[in-house]
């Protein structure tokens, strides 16, 4: 359902990865329908927006993080296209996106390749709530990351209770639909905010890491965490090899986010070169506590770093947080299907309008129009090409590569076969290869002149005759048949034994010493023809 007015709105942006500080977005159409392998899916919104910069690096520094980004994709216009809550499983959500890129390649107008069509799921299980994760390009990893966001969902929620049971508070309901109490006051005095200066405990830690912080005047500071002995967890792996949910994760997100580059934390420890006598010392520092976590770094970036951990630690008595989290990529691809956060889940409230573009008014007449130009279906193509004579693999390679369109405007007469042929095995002026190949049909040149000819007449556009006269020139015109069977018969009878002796299995050998001896200027369905006519002959 199309809108009749395009109404630009500014999203604002806060990641440095728009230089204006908002992206601009417009909502184009609503409430569509997409056919699915599982079922048909809706279409909730479809809007027009641009593009964002795209981050190159990143840097940790004792003032901060600096981010380097790349401007050649800042602007671009995109379509956003966001499903209804319809699918209904992991791999229900990889058809809709098979379906979708389908549709949209339908239309010829869009992209093709890795990257070109971006995923974002969002993900939500009754115990849990809704979370964005972004990154996601190849669909083959769509099932998996979906069902690791189900599985962290779960165990946050379990962790949950068994926190609040170990607290005596009311339990979370299965279903986030029935409101639960709010505990964030107890939380807040179960966990204070007190973050105390151990760097005393470290002065002789030999961990190469603390050495160097220490050497460069960071200090190490620790969040005392009471009663999460066992609960921050440590790494462990599933059987498909990518790493099972646990806190100790989630607390060195929050703190990537404040710009340090991770975090120690007691249930993991002594690890890292940190021994048990320094996890002895912090834990008398901090009066006995019995989980708590360290961060190594210049003491503001340090304790904002421990501020971001602390909230996430309350957190951990609630259901997941709503938030936005990336895939974790690891030399350019998925690293196994985890994730990390970036930013809380944007509301509506950070869309506003454009002041600086007027709307635009689409009338009911230009819908009419562009309902009755629909582009052809997939199936409707494949439909199309089943009148030519071409195999089941070429009709699916011209397709495939959407070589259809030009395979049928420039046929026109020519075998359609060998035309199939010359569109999948050359690339350059589709024109120019019609030409070139009529050129071949009419025994104006070799099979094997083509690719010659079509190199030398690249950008331009000549006339049989000029292809002729240059086939003749660089010697790809075909032999005269008369000279043809002379050659012939000439290779047959200075190797009469051997015929005898092989039969017609001596065309395979034959057939190439009569190609050497013609210099290439034969066509080779016609030696065939001639060399088994004369071995014929002979027996």
């Amino acid at each position: 359902h199309p809108v009749p007015l395009l109404q630009t709105m500014r999203k604002t942006v806060v990641d440095g990865s728009n230089t204006s500080g908002f992206q601009r977005t417009t909502l184009v159409a609503t409430d569509g329908v997409l056919q699915t392998e599982g079922g048909p899916v809706g279409i909730d919104v479809l809007c027009l927006e641009e593009d964002s910069a795209r981050k190159l690096d990143s840097k940790l520094t004792p003032d901060g993080e600096i981010v380097t980004w790349n401007l050649d994709r800042l602007g671009i216009p995109l379509i956003e296209i966001a499903t209804a809550p319809d699918v209904k499983s992991p791999d229900h959500a990889k058809q809709t996106s098979i379906a979708l890129g389908r549709t949209l390649r339908d239309t010829r107008k869009v992209r093709r390749g890795l990257g070109s069509i971006r995923q974002d799921l969002n993900v939500s299980i009754m115990c849990g709530d809704r979370v964005e994760i972004k990154g996601c390009q190849d669909l083959e990893w769509i099932p998996k990351i979906i069902r690791i966001e189900m599985a962290r969902q779960l165990h946050f929620y379990r962790l949950a209770n068994t926190l609040r049971t170990n607290h005596n508070l009311p339990l979370l309901s299965s279903d986030r639909r029935k409101e639960s109490v709010s505990i964030e006051q107890v939380v807040k005095q179960i966990l204070p905010h007190e973050i105390i200066d151990v760097s005393e405990a470290f002065t002789s830690c030999k961990s190469k890491r603390v050495e160097q912080g220490m050497e460069e005047g960071f200090v190490m500071m620790a969040l005392p965490l009471p009663g999460f002995s066992g609960y921050i967890g440590t790494k462990e792996f599933d059987v498909d090899g990518a790493q099972l949910p646990r806190l100790g994760r989630e607390l060195a997100g929050a703190a990537k986010l404040a710009g340090v580059a991770g975090v120690y934390h007691s249930d993991e420890l002594p690890a890292y070169g940190i021994d048990q006598e320094f996890v002895d010392k912090t834990r008398t520092l901090l009066s006995g506590v019995d989980a708590f976590v360290l961060c190594l770094a210049p003491r503001w970036q340090a304790e904002l770093a421990l501020e971001s951990v602390l909230n996430r630690a309350r957190l951990a008595f609630e259901r997941i947080p709503k938030e936005v989290r990336n895939v974790v990529v690891k030399k350019g691809s998925p690293e196994d299907g985890t994730t990390s956060p970036m930013r809380p889940l944007p509301g509506g409230a950070r869309m506003y309008p454009e002041t600086d573009i007027p709307p635009l008014v689409i009338t009911s007449e230009h819908w009419s129009k562009i309902i009755e130009n629909l582009p052809m279906t997939q199936e409707e193509r494949a439909q199309r090409l089943e009148s030519f004579s071409i195999s089941n693999d070429q009709a699916n390679q011209l397709l495939s590569r959407e070589l259809d369109d030009h395979f049928i405007a420039h046929q026109n007469g020519l075998p359609a076969k060998a035309w199939a042929t010359m569109l999948l095995e050359n690339e350059g002026d589709y024109g120019l290869m019609a030409l070139v190949l009529a050129a071949k049909e009419n025994g104006l040149i070799t099979r094997d002149g083509i690719a010659p000819i079509l190199e030398e007449f690249a950008g331009m556009n000549p006339s049989m005759d000029q292809i002729s006269a240059k086939a003749q020139e660089m010697g790809l015109k075909p032999a005269d048949s008369g000279d043809l069977l002379t050659i012939v018969e000439k290779v047959v009878d200075s190797r009469i034994d051997f015929v005898k002796e092989r039969g017609m299995g001596a065309m395979g050998p034959l057939m190439g010493i009569v190609m050497k001896e013609c210099a290439g200027a034969a066509d080779g369905k016609q030696v065939s023809a001639l060399l088994k006519e004369v071995i014929m002959r002979h027996l």
